[in-house]
């Protein structure tokens, strides 16, 4: 039953509405830049871009409050009040084709305005406002080539669709790589019928200096999904690699990269493609990979208390060394970490809470590389305290009792972070094998200069640090400690030369806060013996001043260096650069 009018109320839903319209209208016009900086190759803008794009939700929030305090006054608290508005703001955004978005920018609104606020579907879309059945991708929104096509004509045609505004190096020579590609791996295990069909979704996905069509083929009875990266140099764009692998497509898909920047005009139906494509990804997760990342918080939410419903575990410590910034614990259960800072911060940490949130923040709108974990924010999260194993509620009293409030049989966490839980390097370590161990270490390694390459220096590279994912890759996560690689000056040690300084208990020349001796590195990154002197050789450079000053002066010159997000032997033309 629709809701009386009510000019009070009316007034704070045009607001709300307005501010969202606002957020949603902007967010499109940063996206349909990315095209455009594709083909201008201007990537630097595309980056910057892709920065405002983040700080866009925070910003017009920010405004849409102020606006809805000062109508509202001295009933920012009224849970009738709040009780209808979201019966009359459900009934406004009906039928909108990004409604689920909108649901989540009033939740972000009551959130900031309502005092102490718990979680109350009454008041707030905790749930979805209406039932909304799940989604059939809309055959409008990819192209379809028939199966009974010849190969050359379907990619050549693909090819012509997705017209990038300037030439392609070598057209015919990208064809014939696509054409191989679906030769070696569809062709040689299935045959193609009158039902064989491929499919491309519309939209074509920006990130850092590459684009990327995301498709699927029927064939054999099933959807065999795939990816096409596209790049674009000084020669033109052409087809970078041809993708089936379902791990290196999840990989590109990760928590551990930066959002796509895309034009999405009706998101539920692109989630429900990617659905179909990207396999194991949860729909929070693919609405953050294509930058609805508060959206994707809400699904989050969502998709974390069905779970809390039908589980009887305890929340207990996560497993690793105890940090002396962070208190972690998880429920083991599901694949997710709880991180609160703690109130007081063992030596030599000397920082405050804020400058804390101010790394993860800087994290939250930098580009990841696939090598740092993306995270949730929360202010007072919810969870029943009879889950609380007593030796987390302990250290969780001792070490963050601050951020904690008791309320009846339910613990309040007043701020945390959330992030994926990966297996600290140091532990897997201990018990993998040799092979194994050789191979996470280069990747240990990798994840480092990666980080360097996109101006990130992680200050404390200790094993611990690091975690490895299901599909073997090494990532950051402790980000109390990182700084721009351009702000920090690498040096050589300063070679004694009397006796004194030799074996002098401290050192005997000046270091500054952000002097950097690589050589030191070998002292502590790994401790597995049996395997170091592998890691030292394959990453002998690391060690070197002049390696890292180089990666210093590329940055310093404003180029963006791109990294791969997939082998750089599956690349059809590796040596050719971007």
């Amino acid at each position: 039953m629709k809701a009386t009018e009510d000019p009070f109320m009316d007034t704070i839903i045009d607001e709300i509405l307005k501010g969202y319209e606002s957020y949603i209208n902007r967010f499109n016009e940063f996206s349909q830049r990315a095209p455009i900086n594709f083909r201008q190759r201007n990537w630097n803008e595309l980056q910057q871009n892709h920065k405002k794009r983040l700080r866009l939700y925070k910003d017009v929030l920010r405004l849409t409050i102020q606006n809805c305090q000062e109508i509202l006054s001295d009933r920012c608290g009224d849970k009738a009040l709040w009780s209808d508005l979201k019966t009359r703001y459900s009934e406004a955004i009906a039928g909108r084709p990004d409604e689920e978005l909108a649901e989540s920018f009033f939740n972000s609104v009551i959130r900031k305005i309502f005092p102490r606020l718990s979680i109350d579907n009454d008041l707030m879309f905790v749930l979805p406002g209406r039932i909304r059945k799940p989604l059939e991708p809309d055959e409008s929104l990819f192209h379809t080539y028939p199966g009974t096509w010849d190969l050359t004509i379907i990619f050549r045609k693909m090819l012509e669709d997705f017209d990038f505004g300037v030439p392609y190096y070598n057209k015919e020579e990208d064809i014939a790589f696509l054409v191989s590609g679906v030769k070696e791996v569809i062709l040689t295990r299935y045959a193609p019928s009158l039902e064989t069909k491929i499919q491309v979704l519309k939209n074509v996905f920006f990130r850092n200096k590459a684009a990327y069509l995301i498709g699927r083929t029927y064939i054999g009875g099933k959807w065999m999904p795939f990816l096409i990266p596209f790049v674009h140099n000084e020669k033109g764009v052409f087809v970078d690699t041809l993708i089936f692998n379902p791990n290196i497509m999840s990989g590109i898909f990760s928590y551990t990269r930066s959002y796509f920047m895309a034009e999405i005009k009706v998101p539920a139906q692109v989630i429900s493609f990617l659905t179909s494509v990207i396999k194991n990804k949860k729909i929070h997760e693919l609405y953050n990979a294509i930058g609805f990342n508060k959206h994707g918080k809400t699904e989050f939410y969502r998709d974390f208390l069905e779970h809390l419903s039908n589980s009887g575990d305890q929340f207990v410590l996560a497993p690793g060394i105890k940090g002396m910034v962070m208190t972690v614990f998880t429920l083991p259960s599901y694949n997710i970490v709880f991180k609160l800072i703690k109130d007081h911060f063992d030596p030599p940490k000397n920082m405050t809470r804020l400058q804390v949130k101010e790394k993860y923040k800087l994290v939250s709108l930098h580009d990841r590389v696939g090598r740092m974990a993306d995270t949730h924010e929360f202010e007072n999260f919810h969870l029943p305290l009879d889950r609380i194993h007593p030796e987390l509620l302990k250290e969780l009293k001792n070490t963050a009792n601050s951020l904690l409030e008791i309320n009846g049989k339910t613990l309040i966490i007043k701020h945390c972070y959330t992030e994926r839980r990966m297996e600290p390097l140091n532990l897997y370590l201990e018990s993998c094998s040799l092979e194994e161990a050789k191979q996470v270490v280069e990747e240990y390694g990798n994840s480092i200069l990666q980080l360097a390459q996109a101006n990130i220096f992680p200050g404390d590279m200790m094993t611990k640090n690091f975690g490895v994912t299901r599909q073997k890759r090494v990532v950051f996560y402790d980000y109390d400690e990182i700084e721009f690689l351009k702000d920090m000056n690498f040096r050589e040690k300063p070679k004694p030369t009397s006796y004194e300084q030799l074996y002098a208990a401290e050192p005997w020349y000046d270091i500054a806060a952000n002097d950097v001796f690589p050589e030191d590195f070998k002292r502590f990154m790994i401790g597995r013996a049996d395997v170091r002197a592998h890691f030292f050789q394959f990453h002998e450079r690391m060690f070197d001043p002049d390696y890292w000053k180089q990666i210093q002066d590329t940055l310093k010159k404003g180029e963006l260096i791109h990294a791969f997000p997939y082998p750089e032997n599956i690349r059809f033309r590796p040596n050719e650069g971007i």
